[in-house]
């Protein structure tokens, strides 16, 4: 047994470090003085909701599998209580080096553009009267204190809810044993209150110590004796066996209601709250010494995005950037005519997403346009394209799959399935047991010459115009024949489980996706041993899957050069001799969350080109239904091969390189003779005009060891099937 831990152990490494490892890296971009000072701020706010989703989720899960009595090694060799002793060594070192980044690096630099977190103490007269003023009119009436007595037991804290903790002695039984009182912060103020300060100046006080100066005229019999900010973060996986549910809609429903008040796995309170304080509220949630995290400064730092919205400083956050619009080909007078002479490649969010919106739009008000269908796995809470939909159904078959579970949208999902349903439109919730992640969108016309054709959006990234101006995400518009009849397949199979036994040029998953890469893989390892070209390129969010890294080994081994760009965990090791030396990973953490999903296979010099919305994890190709597509126009692939992949290799700045050992390194320290290039910099300034293509430098990789094929064969493409 120790043995085969040991193995797993060389081949893999663990998912939760390389997680911690992906947040350590955004809060690098926290700390490095070269991002904008409110720049930094959000990147600090994004760890800790990072953080909280990550504890909430993971790490409750390894707490449940434990209770459950799971034992068995994961990927990494280590069992559940291992991964779980380990992860939670690491949050506390991570916690602490947060606050080091919020107290010494920020709060310093912030103080130096006069935007000021002040204490009580610090207050002048004025600021004083206003914050007196504002309790008394915006915050006391939503304040209800609470002590714990045999009479009024210990209340139901909410999920993340931050509240203050009060050890309480009453005044006329001073022999009274001390009380614990408890008043929750309402969730519908900011954490930070703005205070009157010059012009150009910012000044705020805490809510929470706001709350804290008036807690005497709260707890009027008793004396404070001391009082703590506080926030317990609770399990919030959802448990129900869906087969069973009756109504699926109504199951999660009830799911989040409960979510809000599950088991508790993690109490942060303030560096130097009382002892006693401290105890009782371990105590009472039930938790380990080891479950007590605490920090100095704001409780919640994920609220400290509240500073990057309110603080109108324009020079401390990046310049504005307009994504490049797109023009239609003269010659048409719609889209659906440049569709039927050409695909359409649009790179997010360095081209507006507006053409994907406006293609719904379009396809709602288009009386030619008989049918539509849709998948939503997340959108913005006023999303035009859903509205269109509505607009639809009024004279067109209209359908729309709606994933219920995607994680925290669950509830404004049920609102999007309701209204829809209300509206007339025909809502189905996917394959059972499977959720719906896939991003389709079709419409079915009757073109001006007579002739029905398909038109369809196939992305990698969620039906959302908020979120696209700050995810890289890739769109394909196209009415390529065979493309769009197999997404009308993939729709039969999302609303009757009607499945075929081929889904190409498509990849589906659960159905054909998996075993597809994995041909996909063994094809470029033929063509290494004949000598012919063989590269793989993959970008994706994350790389667990045991099966694909086996086979990326394998073609490492084989000849095959393989660049993966992950940007967060990957368990794959690479540049381990003998196992992985032809294999470089890299991960870029910037300005845009790195979203998009990319394939690239050399093919002997017959390249093909994938994108999709799977990553290589086993949850995408087993568990959900994810549809991965080719990219077959002439022009868009060579926006692919000659600009996406070359600037995301190129990039010196923002990438950090994947070590043997499990480290992340900036690219620019290992790669030292690299030009300094930042991926993301050069793409939104190639969309505005002000560079070209000649300015990617060429990548600088570590040297593979020596590879002498056995033979050498005439270039060709080898089928993958």
């Amino acid at each position: 047994m120790a043995g085969k831990a040991a193995k797993k152990q060389r081949l893999f490494n663990g998912r939760d470090t390389s997680w911690m490892q992906f947040n350590r890296r955004v809060l690098e971009e926290a700390e490095d003085s070269a991002n904008p000072l409110l720049e930094r701020v959000k990147f600090l706010a994004i760890t800790g909701s990072n953080l909280d989703e990550y504890v909430e989720i993971r790490q409750a899960g390894l707490m449940q599998r434990i209770e459950d009595g799971y034992r068995e090694p994961g990927f990494d060799g280590l069992r559940p209580e291992e991964s779980l002793t380990a992860l939670t060594a690491d949050i506390h070192g991570f916690v602490d080096a947060q606050y080091a980044c919020w107290n010494h690096r920020l709060l310093p630099e912030l103080r130096k553009q006069n935007i000021r977190l002040l204490e009580w103490n610090e207050l002048d007269h004025e600021a004083h009267e206003f914050a007196q003023s504002f309790f008394q009119r915006e915050v006391d009436p939503l304040l209800t204190p609470i002590s714990i007595d045999p009479a009024h037991p210990f209340p139901r804290v909410l999920n993340k809810a931050l509240c203050l903790a009060l050890l309480l002695r009453p005044k006329r039984r001073s022999s009274s044993p001390q009380v614990l009182g408890v008043v929750t912060v309402p969730r519908a103020l900011p954490r930070f209150v703005r205070l009157p300060a010059d012009d150009n100046c910012y000044d705020y006080l805490l809510l929470q110590d706001l709350i804290a100066q008036n807690l005497a005229g709260m707890y009027r019999g008793y004396e404070v004796l001391a009082h703590a900010a506080f926030r317990v973060t609770r399990n919030s996986n959802l448990y129900f066996e869906e087969e069973e549910a009756r109504s699926l809609l109504e199951t999660i429903r009830v799911e989040l209601h409960n979510r809000r008040k599950g088991d508790a796995v993690r109490l942060e309170i303030e560096t130097g709250a009382h002892p006693d304080i401290v105890e009782r509220l371990r105590v009472n949630f039930e938790l380990e010494e080891d479950q007590v995290f605490r920090g100095e400064g704001p409780v919640n730092l994920s609220r400290v995005m509240y500073l990057y919205s309110d603080i109108q400083r324009p020079d401390l956050k990046y310049p504005p950037f307009t994504p490049r619009a797109l023009h239609l080909s003269r010659k048409a007078t719609n889209i659906f005519e440049d569709l039927r002479t050409r695909d359409i490649l649009l790179h997010h969010p360095y081209d507006s997403y507006d053409p994907v919106v406006s293609f719904i739009e379009q396809g709602a008000q288009d009386s030619a346009v008989v049918s539509m269908k849709q998948t939503l796995y997340r959108t913005s809470e006023n999303s035009p394209m859903f509205q269109a939909l509505i607009d639809a159904a009024a004279n067109k078959e209209t359908t729309l799959v709606v994933e219920l579970m995607a994680r925290f949208d669950e509830a404004s999902n049920i609102r999007w399935a309701r209204s829809m349903e209300d509206a007339g439109v025909q809502v189905f919730h996917g394959v059972v047991g499977l959720k719906t992640h896939c991003k389709l969108a079709m419409l079915v016309r009757r073109d001006e010459d007579g002739v029905t054709r398909r038109y369809c959006h196939l992305g990698t990234g969620n039906y959302n115009p908020v979120t696209a101006r700050f995810y890289t995400d890739l769109s394909l518009l196209t009415s390529d024949p065979q493309i769009t009849e197999r997404v009308h397949m993939v729709f039969n199979y999302l609303t009757a489980h009607a499945e075929i036994d081929d889904y190409r040029p498509l990849l589906v998953a659960p159905l054909t996706m998996a075993e597809s890469f994995l041909r996909l893989i063994r094809r470029e390892m033929e063509h290494a041993r004949e000598g012919r070209q063989a590269h793989i390129i993959a970008k994706m969010n994350a790389l667990l899957e045991p099966s694909v890294i086996e086979a990326l080994y394998a073609a490492s081994q084989a000849g095959v050069e393989v660049d993966l760009i992950i940007r967060g965990v990957c368990t794959l090791r690479p540049g381990v001799k003998g196992l992985s030396d032809r294999i470089r990973v890299r991960s870029i953490v910037g300005r845009f969350l790195e979203h998009s999903r990319i394939f690239h296979f050399a093919n002997g010099g017959d390249d093909e080109i994938y994108m999709g919305s799977a990553d290589w994890m086993p949850r995408n190709l087993f568990e959900r239904c994810e549809v991965v597509f080719p990219v077959r126009d002439a022009a868009a692939r060579a926006r692919v091969h000659d600009e996406i992949l070359p600037a995301l290799l190129a990039d010196t700045i923002k990438a950090r390189l994947l070590q043997p050992d499990g480290a992340y390194v900036r690219a620019c320290k290992v790669l030292k003779d690299a030009a300094p290039f930042s991926s993301q910099d050069f793409l939104m300034q190639l969309a505005e005009g002000k560079t070209d293509l000649n300015a990617i430098p060429l990548p600088v990789t570590p040297k593979p060891a020596a590879h002498r094929p056995a033979k050498r064969a005439p270039r060709k493409a080898v089928a993958a099937d």
